[in-house]
């Protein structure tokens, strides 16, 4: 299982695009894009991705890559602790 950061989304980024882009390089198991109370995008996300080859292949893949307008950031999701 890999956990997948997304940055640089634009505002209006659904997480149906988010699964529709990842699923090309695998499995998804999930997606969420971090909001604020009010429901606004905080303009990044995480995917998570069973298969650790298929998410290193979506993360080079799709760096840098321009989705509704924004060049997004993909990397590896880092631990908080």
């Amino acid at each position: 299982m890999m956990n997948i950061h997304v940055g640089n989304l634009s505002p209006d980024t659904t997480e149906e695009d988010l699964m529709k882009l990842f699923s090309q390089f695998g499995k998804v198991k999930s997606v969420k894009i971090v909001k604020y109370p009010s429901s606004l995008s905080k303009g990044y996300g995480f995917i998570d991705m069973p298969a650790s080859a298929e998410a290193q292949e979506a993360i080079q893949n799709l760096k840098a890559k321009d989705l509704r307008g924004k060049t997004i950031s993909v990397g590896e999701a880092r631990s908080r602790n």
